[in-house]
């Protein structure tokens, strides 16, 4: 994989981390700040990662590739 790639690739991952990671911990930081942070670590893990390669990292190239095809037939 090239250089310019794996940029793209960890921009697009941490476009749909960054978002996910604060809002999961806006909706849940204080119902887990309860639990050890081992515990903690494995809810969050167990619950975005999944929905960041089924869900957010699809989204985030479906919407890219919208931009560049209309950008394309401009």
């Amino acid at each position: 994989m090239k250089t310019k790639m794996k940029l793209v690739a960890s921009l697009k991952i941490w476009a749909v981390i960054y978002p996910s990671i604060t809002l999961f911990l806006a909706l849940f930081g204080e119902d887990l700040s309860v639990l050890p942070l081992y515990q903690r670590t494995f809810l969050l893990t167990i619950t975005l990662v999944p929905w960041i390669v089924f869900v957010g990292v699809p989204f985030v190239d479906a919407i890219l590739r919208r931009f560049s095809s209309e950008t394309i037939r401009k």
